[in-house]
């Protein structure tokens, strides 16, 4: 029998669209995330925080995706990927709708309380997106692929730090002696301009992803992402948790994605506060350019190690590239300045393959385990809140190049796992061709 091309070529452009909606989701989740990092030193300067209440940016996000991140994998067990990615995009819509009122009202703790409902549906959309991409495809490539969707994610981190800069830092930074000759109502302006600069962003945001869920429920998408799992119907989820406990290569994994998040977030978030601290005379805007340009490094190094792992074995390339980073924290801890903060943008590149490659490393053989480790793997990412909290007060404490040692020593723990999970696959490996197979 002939095969009819035309339906051939109709079959792979319907697929198109649905792959183009999941990884535009990288690029969106990247916007949400690296907002935070402008965030950060703008509601500092507008509510008059120190490092450690600024950093509760951060943490009220991060709680987020540790508290919703098992839910979403309860609901793509029993409705599928889709209800998961549409349910995260409402609420991550709804989340930035909220910023509106909390600027109209300049309470810190509605900002807080907005960022939290954006990462409940972040974390929707990252437990379902991550393992929908390491499914779709050879197992063997599931940490290349998994690299290739999350360099979209980089494109996003850096648009908003660009929108950040432009958009939300006014570039207005008074002295402390200004502070103190402002009239109640002068300072009462200022505070209103500065909470107000973040309305528009967004709401734009707001309305870019609620249309995008709109897109999404009205797509037609392949079986394996609308379909319940195989458990689905089963009232205990006991079992498929226990599960995972007996699986120490996927254990390890939640720690070392605890301890890499909570690396990135921290290097990210401080690294506008560093450059005014260390380099002299530097403003927020010009800070925010170097975490731009750092942010660029982290594409680069995405395209880059997904190329390199053509050829070069994920697990052995992730601990090279968590050795260079550990070296690079501790010439930002120990030379400081404009090298320290040069050597602390430059982490951003080798960084870029960890979070995808914890990711699928973690979950390679875990079979119909997966949508639930999936699940864990993105509760980890509670990092971010625990450890830029605690890089908050160990910076108060002492100073923020002291507080460049947390993510120094998160960086040794991924690359601990990144050489046990090569040791585990070159076991498992040998165990193999010892078989006979």
């Amino acid at each position: 029998m002939t095969k009819d091309p035309t339906a051939r070529d109709s079959r792979g452009r319907a697929g198109l669209a649905p792959l183009v909606l999941i990884i535009a989701l990288f690029f969106l989740w990247g916007v949400a995330n690296n907002l935070n990092d402008v965030l950060i030193p703008h509601l500092k300067k507008a509510f008059f925080l120190t490092d450690l209440q600024s950093g509760l940016v951060q943490s009220a996000f991060y709680l987020g995706y540790f508290f919703l991140a098992l839910p979403a994998g309860l609901l793509m067990r029993r409705y599928g990927y889709k209800a998961a990615v549409i349910v995260g995009l409402v609420l991550f819509g709804a989340g930035a709708l909220l910023f509106w009122p909390a600027a109209e009202l300049r309470r810190y703790e509605l900002f807080l309380s907005a960022l939290f409902v954006i990462a409940s549906g972040l974390a929707f959309l990252e437990t379902s997106a991550n393992p929908l991409i390491t499914v779709l495809g050879d197992p063997p490539r599931a940490e290349q692929r998994l690299n290739l969707a999350q360099a979209f994610n980089p494109l996003g981190a850096i648009t908003a730090v660009v929108v950040g800069r432009q958009f939300i830092l006014s570039g207005v930074e008074p002295t402390k002696a200004e502070f103190a000759a402002m009239t109640p109502s002068q300072l009462s302006a200022f505070q209103a301009a500065e909470a107000q600069s973040t309305q528009v962003p967004y709401l734009i945001i707001a309305a870019v992803v609620l249309a995008w869920a709109l897109l999404v429920a009205f797509t037609r998408f392949p079986v394996q992402a609308s379909r319940p799992g195989a458990d689905a119907h089963e009232d205990k989820v006991d079992k498929p948790i226990l599960g995972l406990f007996s699986r120490p290569r996927f254990l390890f994994g939640v720690v070392a994605q605890f301890f890499y998040v909570g690396a990135q977030v921290g290097v990210w978030s401080y690294m506008i506060r560093y450059g005014q601290d260390q380099v002299p005379g530097m403003g927020e805007k010009t800070a925010a350019a170097y975490l731009s340009w750092s942010l660029v490094g982290f594409m680069a190094g995405r395209f880059a190690g997904t190329a390199l792992m053509s050829r070069v074995d994920p697990s052995r390339l992730m601990a090279l590239f968590a050795a260079a980073n550990v070296a690079l924290t501790l010439v930002a801890v120990a030379v400081g300045g404009h090298t320290g903060l040069l050597a602390l943008a430059a982490t951003s590149f080798f960084m870029s393959i960890m979070f995808p490659t914890i990711f699928a490393s973690s979950l390679k053989g875990l079979g119909p385990l997966t949508k639930i480790g999936s699940s864990f793997l993105v509760m980890s990412i509670i990092g971010g809140a625990v450890l830029t909290a605690a890089m908050g007060a160990l910076s108060d404490a002492s100073s923020i190049r002291t507080a460049i040692l947390v993510p120094c020593a998160c960086f040794a723990v991924v690359g601990l796992f990144a050489i046990t999970a090569r040791r585990r696959e070159v076991s498992a490996h040998d165990a193999v061709l010892v078989g006979g197979h």
